[in-house]
């Protein structure tokens, strides 16, 4: 693997979880209904998608790529009737200051932090914004100001920009959302049953995306890869980690390692604390 998307894959376990403490954290719930937020998939969805404006259901479809389209047509627009993209990104960084100061209280105030939040910064701004709709979009919200903000704002920005480049991939690939995974399942790192829950796939589609990768060649009629598929599948991951290089070209191998050696420590402490559960629909592992 090159050596800018072997760092690319090397640092997301670490970014990603200190990004999806936002996901799990406790206060969520409390701040989302505060706004008149009904549930905790439509806090999901407006939450995400503000930084896009007051995103319709298809743009969200889209840009997100995997949620069934009906789920996230529960959620939106109807969301933006009781809050304003504004209120709701500054409830989900309310919720993101309690929780990072729950889960890193040794951390927070320390100057390995601050400059794990100004390598990371860094890294966010280097990549163009072009065929990045969310990362663009996150690029034109002010900054944080406290470090452990601007951390999980930059670990934000590298994780949708990692994300928009994995859709690519998957698109190229010409996989669809419920085809994606049921390929991410057939690697064994996240259960069927959690894919489907948090995704809303029914059983039937669930059976006809199969249907449509054993028909490619991806999968054997028992659902497990096929040397095809596991072929295929690779080939996304490395893609992937290829488009997501651009923030540790700009760092540079040396800072980049340095940031790894300040991020993991953080992101395991937030593991520890079950601030990311693992395994989790993200499928992100523990850092």
């Amino acid at each position: 693997m090159h050596t800018t998307a072997h760092q690319a894959r090397a640092l997301w376990p670490a970014f990603e979880t200190i990004h999806a403490t936002v996901y799990f954290a406790p206060e969520a719930p409390e701040a989302y209904r505060a706004l008149g937020l009904k549930g905790g998939w439509m806090g999901y969805f407006a939450t995400r998608s503000a930084a896009m404006g007051a995103a319709s259901p298809g743009l969200v479809t889209a840009v997100f790529y995997n949620f069934h389209p009906a789920m996230v047509a529960r959620a939106l627009p109807d969301a933006w009737a009781l809050a304003t993209p504004e209120e709701v990104l500054a409830a989900r960084l309310g919720v993101v200051d309690a929780a990072l100061r729950r889960l890193l209280p040794d951390h927070v105030d320390t100057s390995a932090l601050a400059e794990a939040a100004a390598l990371t910064r860094e890294a966010s701004e280097a990549p163009a914004v072009s065929g990045r709709p969310l990362y663009g979009a996150l690029r034109s919200l002010a900054w944080p100001e406290v470090p452990h903000l601007v951390l999980w704002h930059a670990s934000t920005l590298l994780r949708e920009h990692r994300g928009d480049g994995h859709v690519a991939a998957l698109t190229a690939a010409g996989l669809d959302g419920c085809e994606a995974h049921v390929a991410l399942a057939a690697t064994g790192r996240v259960t069927r049953a959690t894919l489907q829950d948090n995704r809303k796939w029914s059983d039937d589609e669930w059976a006809a995306a199969e249907a449509r990768l054993v028909e490619r060649g991806w999968l054997d009629t028992g659902g497990s890869f096929t040397e095809a598929g596991r072929a295929g599948h690779q080939q996304v991951e490395d893609t992937t980690d290829a488009l997501a290089g651009a923030p540790w070209e700009a760092l540079g191998a040396e800072r980049t390692g340095r940031l790894l050696e300040l991020l993991t420590p953080l992101a395991r402490a937030i593991a520890e604390r079950g601030g990311v559960p693992v395994p989790n629909p993200v499928g992100v592992p523990a850092p």
